[in-house]
């Protein structure tokens, strides 16, 4: 048996030391330095020739067919990993605790099995095999060709594997399996990445897909900045508020496709369903339009997703007045308010200010810096944006309009919505979208005066007209 030696590495920049200390000489963060088990051999680079147990092949002759993704039929997840899961791949689902994997990988091992005379073997080291058949009875992912196996010993579950012959391994959690052969406790750093290591080779060796949830830590790492990323091929990130049943999966790697792609998922009582529209779900249906709203498009990713704004301006006495955001950039809210006094004039130091988005979505990219100030303005003055508009652009400094990327398809996205008529800024892309009538504003002060907004503000404060 090969000897080991115990060895410190950091969890975030894997730089190792003789001897513990509290900050990392390479990266200084602090408190990620620990002990890791290995064995001699590994340490020391090997110096005698193997004879290798499958000859090396010109990379034309390699059947790239056998490794074409294959749908998982669950359409928002096949969209993030590029047309569906590898065979042979590893995939690590991360985000935090109830925010709702489990229930999705195990409808994952549910349609895998009852769209394909395939087998899918998912494994639980969180929960007992009762309270998995309770949740599946609840979401109806009931089926005879998905087996069950409440195992946290690792070398139990690639029995299970010997045995059943899956095509499709999911694993919940990582941080919950045991390598017996490696020392550590459970969900430690060298026994995740020593289960991950061996769930990968098992992978490799056999075109067995294996989906892995991994939880984070309070800092969104998984199990520690860098640690399992590199071992996989597919790192996604689970994303949603407890407050809300929305949930967004985002690619962070991805050796098979784009690491840009969204999808959007809403929870249920009876399980998780893919939100083919999501664009829906940020918008207030009505039938008239009120004051203090303006609709923009941003991009998560790739995919354009039409957003509602709201603003709220309220007269107070009180010498600081309150300024409140949901879902949007505190600090990017503040310099448009600051932009509409100074280059807007519209004048708001005696008001309370509220602005929002609909639907819980978090807007932060500069793209909806304008909707936001006509929205406020449009508040503050009381008068409605026209119905159909949608606006985009950045605003400076200096109350310049600034370009945005993406336009065209921000752009045909509105117009499919229903959308007839675009604030866009100066000097973009000339594209056709539709009969989608497009108006190119090249500072704050015209799309307030084109909005109407202008006039009003006027005759309310002591200004010069220009």
């Amino acid at each position: 048996m090969a000897k080991t030696k115990a060895v410190f590495r950091c969890s975030s920049c894997s730089h190792e030391v003789s001897k513990w200390v509290g900050k990392c000489p390479e990266c200084g963060a602090w408190g990620t330095v620990n002990e890791v088990a290995v064995s001699a051999a590994a340490a020391a680079p090997g110096r005698r020739a193997m004879l290798p147990s499958t000859a090396a092949a010109p990379l034309s002759q390699i059947d790239a067919k056998v490794t074409q993704a294959r749908s998982t039929g669950v359409s928002e997840l096949d969209r993030v990993l590029g047309g569906g899961v590898v065979p042979g791949s590893v995939v690590l689902l991360s985000g935090e605790p109830g925010v709702g994997k489990s229930t999705l990988l195990l409808e994952v091992a549910h349609r895998w099995a009852a769209q394909r005379s395939e087998t899918s073997l998912y494994v639980t080291a969180e929960e007992s095999a009762g309270q998995v058949r309770l949740r599946a009875d609840r979401t109806g992912a009931v089926h005879d060709r998905v087996y069950l196996a409440a195992e946290s010993d690792l070398s139990i579950v690639l029995g299970h594997v010997e045995q059943v012959r899956p095509t499709l391994l999911v694993v919940d959690s990582v941080q919950t399996m045991l390598a017996p052969e490696v020392d550590g406790v459970i969900g430690g750093v060298t026994q995740v990445r020593a289960v991950t290591a061996a769930l990968t080779s098992l992978a490799k060796a056999s075109g067995i897909a294996v989906l892995l949830v991994g939880h984070v830590t309070k800092d969104g790492n998984v199990a520690g900045p860098r640690t399992l990323e590199h071992l996989v091929d597919v790192v996604l990130q689970f994303e949603g508020d407890k407050n809300s049943t929305l949930r967004m999966i985002r690619g962070i790697k991805n050796r098979f496709g784009s690491a840009d792609e969204v999808g959007c998922f809403e929870l249920h009582e009876d399980g998780i369903a893919c939100v083919d529209d999501p664009s829906g779900l940020f918008l207030h249906h009505r039938t008239d339009t009120v004051p203090g709203t303006a609709v923009t498009v941003a991009m998560d990713g790739k995919r354009p997703l039409v957003a509602e704004v709201q603003g709220l301006t309220v007269k107070t006495e009180i010498p600081q007045p309150r300024r409140a955001v949901s879902g949007l950039d505190y600090n990017r809210v503040a310099m448009v308010l600051a932009v509409l006094q100074s280059r807007g004039r519209v004048f708001l130091g005696k008001h309370d200010v509220y602005a929002a988005t609909v639907g819980g979505m978090r807007l932060v990219e500069p793209t909806a810096d304008l909707a936001i100030a006509l929205a406020i303005a449009s508040a503050e003055a009381d008068i409605a944006l026209p119905a159909g508009w949608v606006i985009l652009g950045e605003v400076g400094l200096a109350g310049e309009v600034r370009k945005v990327t993406g336009l065209s398809r921000r752009l045909a996205e509105a117009e499919r919505l229903g959308f007839t008529t675009a604030l866009v800024p100066p000097g973009s892309e000339k594209t056709k979208i539709g009969s989608m009538r497009i108006h190119e504003v090249g500072d704050l002060r015209s799309a307030l005066r084109l909005a109407q907004l202008r006039k009003s503000r006027a005759a309310k404060e002591p200004v010069a007209v220009e």
